[in-house]
Protein backbone atom coordinates (compact mmCIF):
# COMPACT_ATOMS: atom_id res chain seq x y z
CA UNK A 1 0.00 0.00 0.00
CA UNK A 2 3.04 2.41 0.88
CA UNK A 3 4.42 2.12 -2.48
CA UNK A 4 1.36 2.47 -4.25
CA UNK A 5 0.68 6.08 -2.19
CA UNK A 6 4.37 6.86 -3.16
CA UNK A 7 3.23 5.92 -7.18
CA UNK A 8 0.72 7.78 -6.74
CA UNK A 9 2.46 10.72 -5.17
CA UNK A 10 5.08 10.58 -7.82
CA UNK A 11 2.29 10.84 -10.14
CA UNK A 12 0.40 13.81 -9.47
CA UNK A 13 3.75 15.70 -7.87
CA UNK A 14 5.21 15.57 -10.90
CA UNK A 15 2.29 16.66 -12.97
CA UNK A 16 1.61 13.58 -15.02
CA UNK A 17 -1.92 13.96 -13.85
CA UNK A 18 -2.53 17.54 -15.09
CA UNK A 19 -0.79 16.43 -18.33
CA UNK A 20 -2.78 14.15 -18.71
CA UNK A 21 -6.11 16.43 -18.29
CA UNK A 22 -4.55 18.80 -21.35
CA UNK A 23 -4.09 15.97 -23.28
CA UNK A 24 -7.66 14.92 -23.24
CA UNK A 25 -8.69 18.88 -23.69
CA UNK A 26 -6.51 18.64 -26.80
CA UNK A 27 -8.31 15.66 -27.93
CA UNK A 28 -12.04 16.47 -27.04
CA UNK A 29 -10.48 19.41 -29.37
CA UNK A 30 -9.70 17.08 -32.30
CA UNK A 31 -12.73 15.38 -31.87
CA UNK A 32 -15.27 18.26 -31.83
CA UNK A 33 -13.72 19.70 -35.10
CA UNK A 34 -13.40 16.78 -37.22
CA UNK A 35 -9.78 16.42 -37.17
CA UNK A 36 -8.07 13.44 -37.18
CA UNK A 37 -5.69 12.02 -33.63
CA UNK A 38 -2.80 14.01 -33.94
CA UNK A 39 0.18 12.77 -31.98
CA UNK A 40 2.83 15.84 -32.75
CA UNK A 41 -0.47 18.20 -30.97
CA UNK A 42 -1.42 15.64 -28.53
CA UNK A 43 2.25 14.73 -26.78
CA UNK A 44 3.75 17.82 -27.29
CA UNK A 45 1.10 19.74 -24.81
CA UNK A 46 1.58 16.18 -22.96
CA UNK A 47 5.05 16.79 -21.87
CA UNK A 48 5.36 20.24 -22.44
CA UNK A 49 2.39 20.44 -19.29
CA UNK A 50 4.93 18.81 -17.46
CA UNK A 51 7.66 20.54 -18.56
CA UNK A 52 6.13 23.92 -17.62
CA UNK A 53 4.28 22.96 -14.43
CA UNK A 54 7.29 21.46 -12.99
CA UNK A 55 9.25 24.67 -13.62
CA UNK A 56 6.67 26.65 -12.05
CA UNK A 57 6.16 24.58 -9.24
CA UNK A 58 10.03 23.53 -8.71
CA UNK A 59 11.74 26.47 -9.88
CA UNK A 60 12.11 28.17 -6.53
CA UNK A 61 13.11 24.90 -4.37
CA UNK A 62 15.99 24.31 -7.00
CA UNK A 63 17.57 28.01 -7.35
CA UNK A 64 17.91 28.05 -3.43
CA UNK A 65 18.68 24.37 -2.42
CA UNK A 66 20.34 22.87 -5.26
CA UNK A 67 23.09 21.38 -3.54
CA UNK A 68 20.59 20.03 -1.47
CA UNK A 69 17.48 18.74 -3.07
CA UNK A 70 15.67 15.87 -1.73
CA UNK A 71 15.67 12.96 -3.27
CA UNK A 72 12.22 12.91 -4.67
CA UNK A 73 12.64 16.24 -6.41
CA UNK A 74 15.83 15.13 -8.21
CA UNK A 75 13.60 12.52 -9.94
CA UNK A 76 11.13 15.03 -10.83
CA UNK A 77 13.91 17.07 -12.17
CA UNK A 78 15.22 14.29 -14.07
CA UNK A 79 11.81 13.11 -15.05
CA UNK A 80 11.18 16.47 -16.02
CA UNK A 81 14.28 16.78 -17.78
CA UNK A 82 13.41 13.56 -19.99
CA UNK A 83 9.86 15.28 -20.83
CA UNK A 84 11.31 18.71 -21.89
CA UNK A 85 13.53 16.63 -24.41
CA UNK A 86 10.28 14.74 -25.55
CA UNK A 87 8.88 18.30 -26.01
CA UNK A 88 11.50 19.18 -28.28
CA UNK A 89 11.07 16.43 -30.07
CA UNK A 90 7.23 16.68 -30.98
CA UNK A 91 7.80 20.71 -31.11
CA UNK A 92 9.76 19.94 -34.61
CA UNK A 93 7.08 18.13 -35.97
CA UNK A 94 4.35 21.10 -35.73
CA UNK A 95 3.98 23.50 -38.46
CA UNK A 96 6.38 26.12 -38.79
CA UNK A 97 3.41 28.86 -38.46
CA UNK A 98 2.73 26.67 -34.82
CA UNK A 99 5.77 27.77 -33.43
CA UNK A 100 5.10 31.98 -33.53
CA UNK A 101 1.99 30.46 -31.09
CA UNK A 102 4.14 28.13 -29.00
CA UNK A 103 6.91 31.04 -28.08
CA UNK A 104 3.75 33.75 -26.90
CA UNK A 105 2.68 31.10 -24.47
CA UNK A 106 5.98 30.08 -23.64
CA UNK A 107 6.60 33.84 -22.58
CA UNK A 108 3.83 33.69 -20.88
CA UNK A 109 4.77 30.50 -18.78
CA UNK A 110 8.14 31.46 -18.14
CA UNK A 111 7.17 34.88 -16.81
CA UNK A 112 4.76 33.29 -14.83
CA UNK A 113 7.53 31.87 -12.82
CA UNK A 114 10.80 33.95 -13.12
CA UNK A 115 11.37 37.29 -11.76
CA UNK A 116 11.35 40.24 -14.00
CA UNK A 117 9.45 43.10 -13.03
CA UNK A 118 9.98 46.05 -10.53
CA UNK A 119 8.94 45.53 -6.86
CA UNK A 120 6.49 47.71 -6.62
CA UNK A 121 4.43 45.91 -9.21
CA UNK A 122 4.28 42.39 -6.90
CA UNK A 123 2.88 41.87 -3.64
CA UNK A 124 6.28 39.70 -2.43
CA UNK A 125 9.85 39.00 -3.29
CA UNK A 126 9.08 36.96 -6.20
CA UNK A 127 8.25 39.34 -8.47
CA UNK A 128 6.54 37.08 -11.42
CA UNK A 129 3.21 36.98 -12.64
CA UNK A 130 2.30 33.99 -10.30
CA UNK A 131 2.55 36.75 -7.21
CA UNK A 132 0.34 39.60 -9.09
CA UNK A 133 -2.88 39.60 -6.62
CA UNK A 134 -5.71 38.09 -8.42
CA UNK A 135 -3.92 36.89 -11.85
CA UNK A 136 -3.28 33.67 -11.18
CA UNK A 137 -6.42 32.01 -11.64
CA UNK A 138 -6.40 33.53 -15.03
CA UNK A 139 -3.05 33.30 -16.62
CA UNK A 140 -4.04 29.53 -16.24
CA UNK A 141 -6.90 30.06 -17.51
CA UNK A 142 -5.79 31.70 -20.56
CA UNK A 143 -2.81 29.69 -21.08
CA UNK A 144 -5.08 26.05 -20.90
CA UNK A 145 -7.46 27.91 -23.60
CA UNK A 146 -4.54 28.27 -25.70
CA UNK A 147 -2.67 25.05 -25.71
CA UNK A 148 -6.08 22.98 -25.94
CA UNK A 149 -8.00 25.24 -28.40
CA UNK A 150 -6.01 27.27 -30.54
CA UNK A 151 -2.80 25.41 -30.50
CA UNK A 152 -4.27 22.03 -32.56
CA UNK A 153 -6.79 24.37 -34.47
CA UNK A 154 -3.70 26.78 -35.37
CA UNK A 155 -1.37 23.56 -36.37
CA UNK A 156 -4.52 21.74 -38.67
CA UNK A 157 -5.24 24.79 -40.46
CA UNK A 158 -8.70 25.08 -39.45
CA UNK A 159 -10.60 28.85 -40.06
CA UNK A 160 -10.92 30.37 -36.66
CA UNK A 161 -15.03 30.04 -36.67
CA UNK A 162 -17.18 31.44 -34.22
CA UNK A 163 -17.41 27.58 -32.50
CA UNK A 164 -13.21 27.43 -32.06
CA UNK A 165 -13.37 31.02 -29.91
CA UNK A 166 -16.74 30.01 -28.37
CA UNK A 167 -14.69 26.68 -27.57
CA UNK A 168 -11.90 28.72 -26.07
CA UNK A 169 -14.17 30.36 -24.01
CA UNK A 170 -15.51 27.39 -22.15
CA UNK A 171 -12.44 25.65 -21.70
CA UNK A 172 -11.47 29.38 -20.03
CA UNK A 173 -14.33 29.09 -17.94
CA UNK A 174 -13.53 25.53 -17.23
CA UNK A 175 -10.27 25.92 -15.87
CA UNK A 176 -11.58 29.11 -13.83
CA UNK A 177 -14.02 26.20 -12.33
CA UNK A 178 -11.34 23.64 -11.74
CA UNK A 179 -9.32 25.96 -9.93
CA UNK A 180 -11.82 26.90 -7.06
CA UNK A 181 -11.67 23.57 -4.90
CA UNK A 182 -7.46 24.63 -5.28
CA UNK A 183 -8.00 28.14 -3.75
CA UNK A 184 -10.83 27.06 -1.29
CA UNK A 185 -8.20 24.33 -0.16
CA UNK A 186 -5.22 27.11 -0.04
CA UNK A 187 -7.35 29.38 1.78
CA UNK A 188 -5.64 28.88 4.82
CA UNK A 189 -2.05 28.76 3.34
CA UNK A 190 -2.09 31.91 0.29
CA UNK A 191 -0.78 34.83 1.18
CA UNK A 192 -3.47 37.39 1.75
CA UNK A 193 -1.49 39.70 -0.28
CA UNK A 194 -2.66 37.49 -3.38
CA UNK A 195 -6.29 38.35 -3.10
CA UNK A 196 -7.61 35.04 -4.51
CA UNK A 197 -11.55 34.48 -4.89
CA UNK A 198 -12.51 32.52 -1.22
CA UNK A 199 -9.90 35.44 0.30
CA UNK A 200 -11.79 38.24 -1.23
CA UNK A 201 -15.21 36.86 -0.72
CA UNK A 202 -15.72 34.01 0.98
CA UNK A 203 -15.67 30.05 0.52
CA UNK A 204 -19.94 30.59 0.37
CA UNK A 205 -19.83 32.96 -2.57
CA UNK A 206 -16.96 31.57 -3.74
CA UNK A 207 -18.88 28.56 -4.82
CA UNK A 208 -22.15 30.60 -5.82
CA UNK A 209 -19.79 32.28 -8.60
CA UNK A 210 -18.34 28.74 -9.62
CA UNK A 211 -22.07 27.42 -9.84
CA UNK A 212 -23.17 30.38 -11.82
CA UNK A 213 -19.39 29.80 -13.72
CA UNK A 214 -20.64 25.99 -14.44
CA UNK A 215 -23.76 27.48 -16.17
CA UNK A 216 -21.96 29.44 -18.62
CA UNK A 217 -19.46 27.02 -19.59
CA UNK A 218 -22.64 24.96 -19.95
CA UNK A 219 -25.31 27.49 -22.00
CA UNK A 220 -22.47 28.30 -23.75
CA UNK A 221 -22.49 25.03 -25.90
CA UNK A 222 -25.63 26.74 -27.36
CA UNK A 223 -24.59 29.69 -29.10
CA UNK A 224 -22.34 27.51 -31.57
CA UNK A 225 -23.11 27.02 -35.14
CA UNK A 226 -23.35 23.28 -34.82
CA UNK A 227 -24.32 21.34 -31.98
CA UNK A 228 -24.03 17.68 -31.27
CA UNK A 229 -27.00 16.31 -29.27
CA UNK A 230 -25.07 13.22 -28.02
CA UNK A 231 -22.10 15.57 -27.21
CA UNK A 232 -25.05 18.18 -25.40
CA UNK A 233 -26.28 15.33 -23.57
CA UNK A 234 -22.60 14.46 -22.13
CA UNK A 235 -21.78 17.74 -21.42
CA UNK A 236 -24.77 18.29 -19.52
CA UNK A 237 -23.67 15.18 -17.29
CA UNK A 238 -20.31 16.54 -17.46
CA UNK A 239 -21.87 20.24 -16.13
CA UNK A 240 -23.47 17.98 -13.05
CA UNK A 241 -20.55 16.09 -11.98
CA UNK A 242 -18.81 19.81 -11.58
CA UNK A 243 -21.62 21.20 -9.52
CA UNK A 244 -20.75 18.64 -7.02
CA UNK A 245 -17.59 19.11 -6.72
CA UNK A 246 -17.97 22.74 -5.93
CA UNK A 247 -20.97 21.78 -3.68
CA UNK A 248 -18.88 19.37 -1.87
CA UNK A 249 -15.23 21.75 -1.59
CA UNK A 250 -14.04 22.84 1.46
CA UNK A 251 -10.60 24.14 3.27
CA UNK A 252 -10.21 20.94 5.27
CA UNK A 253 -10.66 18.64 1.66
CA UNK A 254 -9.15 14.99 1.46
CA UNK A 255 -4.95 15.29 0.01
CA UNK A 256 -6.43 14.06 -3.39
CA UNK A 257 -9.69 15.57 -3.57
CA UNK A 258 -8.24 18.11 -6.42
CA UNK A 259 -4.85 17.16 -6.47
CA UNK A 260 -6.11 13.98 -8.27
CA UNK A 261 -10.05 13.83 -8.46
CA UNK A 262 -10.81 17.85 -9.20
CA UNK A 263 -7.94 17.74 -11.43
CA UNK A 264 -8.90 14.39 -13.38
CA UNK A 265 -12.30 15.82 -14.20
CA UNK A 266 -11.27 16.51 -18.05
CA UNK A 267 -10.28 13.08 -18.05
CA UNK A 268 -13.03 11.95 -17.62
CA UNK A 269 -15.14 14.27 -19.94
CA UNK A 270 -12.78 12.63 -23.08
CA UNK A 271 -13.79 8.76 -21.75
CA UNK A 272 -17.55 10.05 -22.19
CA UNK A 273 -16.81 11.45 -25.29
CA UNK A 274 -14.59 8.41 -26.50
CA UNK A 275 -17.51 6.04 -25.61
CA UNK A 276 -20.78 8.20 -26.05
CA UNK A 277 -19.92 11.57 -28.49
CA UNK A 278 -18.94 12.81 -31.45
CA UNK A 279 -17.64 9.44 -32.68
Amino acid sequence: MRILKHILDFYTNASIHVALSVYALTWITLLEFGISYDESVLYFNFFGTITGYNFVKYFGLAKFHHRSLANWLKVIQLFSLICFVALCYYAFQLEIKTWLYILVLGAITFFYAIPFLPRNVFVDKHHNLRQISGLKIYVIGLVWSGVTVFLPIIDNEIPLTLDVFITAFQRFVLVLVLMIPFEIRDLRYDSLKLSTIPQRIGVKKTKIIGILLVMLFFFSEFFKDQIYQANTLILLVFTFILLLFIAFSRENQGKYYSAFWVEGLPILWLILVLFYGFG
